[in-house]
């Protein structure tokens, strides 16, 4: 009830502002507001918001494009396919403080040099969109977000156009080095892993000055460069709320560290006489087969089926190979001689790979070396071991 009756208030406020009349007013004050990371993964890029406010009108908004409806029940399928559904949404500033307060997120507010002019057609443009017809849009995380639809809404109402100056280093970054940089800050290192995994090479492009500007703190950098009438485009930059540090976990749990201990265990144990001939290998290695054809089906799936192409020319598909899948049911059903051809096609493969691993079109995550590891070790175990055969029968 009380959250009702927020709403009610927040819409009075807003619509009444327009029932004013629509001359305009130098009490419009629009700004920026520029959020830290969080713990979790969606938060881990930190976040961006639009602010206005108008104290003789007792107004004080936060327009938001990054909410969406996660209860939708075809949410996950429609994520599966990049038709991420997000939306403009409008509430009081305290409530958004209060948020980020009870998250101890900071948030950062850079106040805007527009003119009296802009502010009112910023604000009139932001109002239009809120409507139910216009506010939603379908998300992209790398082109069209919440931080690039707040730059956009800045830029397009301005008047005199807006000059970024470059906020990139001398050597120009990828999509992959920001959403790096972010991950290994925030010591994320298996959203990491599942990221350049899941995510092609299409990724790998480097990035223009304003493409940058697709993360929030990016997005700052710019606006504290930018020029606007010959003046700087924020005047001011408040910290509202503190960064908080993020807890300091354990560095040692990383994925490369737990797959270069399967490596040496695996290395020690496959070419250990007492070990080569037991059903457990037969186990090991279907289910580790099976599992990379799986997760190899799933990169190809997700290079058709998004409507982005942002999992599109996925290079890791030259170790997660969807030809296991056939293998193992194969290997299981009735052993073939060919068995020991693939293998021996595979150990090639991989140490073709591993060669040309830091040359690759595609980033991939050093992490995966040590599984590539694995998978050289057991292949070359199945393609050379004369009592392959045998031990598949028992």
């Amino acid at each position: 009830m009380i959250r009702q009756l927020k709403f009610f208030l927040t819409a009075f406020i807003f619509c009444s502002t327009f029932a004013f009349g629509q001359s305009d007013s130098c009490n419009l004050q629009i700004s920026l507001l520029t959020c830290s990371p969080g713990a979790e993964l969606y938060s881990a890029f930190g976040h961006t918001a639009i602010r206005v406010k108008d104290e003789q009108r007792g107004m004080d908004l936060v327009f938001n494009y990054g909410t969406f409806n996660d209860a939708d029940p075809d949410f996950y399928i429609n994520f599966t396919k990049g038709l991420m559904n997000y939306a403009l949404s409008y509430y009081p500033f305290v409530d958004f403080i209060d948020e980020y307060q009870y998250e101890q997120r900071g948030v950062t507010e850079q106040e805007l040099t527009l003119t009296c002019e802009e502010k009112q057609k910023l604000f009139e443009a932001l109002r239009i969109n809120t409507l139910e017809e216009n506010r939603f849009y379908n998300y992209y995380f790398h082109s069209d977000n919440c931080t690039t639809r707040a730059k956009d809404m800045i830029a397009k109402n301005s008047i005199d156009s807006i000059q970024f100056k470059n906020i990139l280093p001398p050597r120009i970054p990828t999509y992959r080095n920001l959403i790096h940089e972010y991950l290994d800050k925030g010591k994320q290192y298996w959203s990491k892993l599942g990221i350049d995994i899941l995510l092609g090479g299409n990724l790998d492009k480097r990035v223009s000055n304003e493409q940058a500007m697709f993360l929030p703190d990016y997005l700052a950098r710019g606006l504290d460069s930018a020029k606007h009438n010959g003046t700087s485009l924020v005047s001011r930059s408040p910290i509202l709320l503190p960064s908080v540090a993020l807890p300091d976990e354990s560095a040692w749990f990383t994925p490369f560290s737990l797959f270069m201990l399967v490596f040496v265990v695996i290395a020690a144990l496959s070419f250990y006489p007492k070990t080569r001939s037991t059903k457990l290998w037969l186990a090991f290695d279907f289910i580790f087969f099976m599992v990379l054809g799986l997760l190899g089906l799933l990169l190809c799936t997700l290079w058709i089926v998004r409507i982005d192409d942002v999992c599109r020319n996925n290079y890791n598909l030259l170790w997660a190979l969807p030809l296991h899948i056939v293998t193992c049911v194969l290997v299981i059903l009735k052993p073939k001689k060919w068995i020991s051809t693939y293998f021996k096609i595979i150990v090639g493969l991989s140490l073709l790979l591993a060669a040309a691993w830091f040359f690759l079109p595609q980033q991939l995550n050093p992490a995966l070396l040590p599984l590539l590891g694995v998978i050289v070790v057991r292949s070359y175990w199945l393609s050379n071991k004369k009592e392959k055969r045998e031990t598949i029968k028992q």
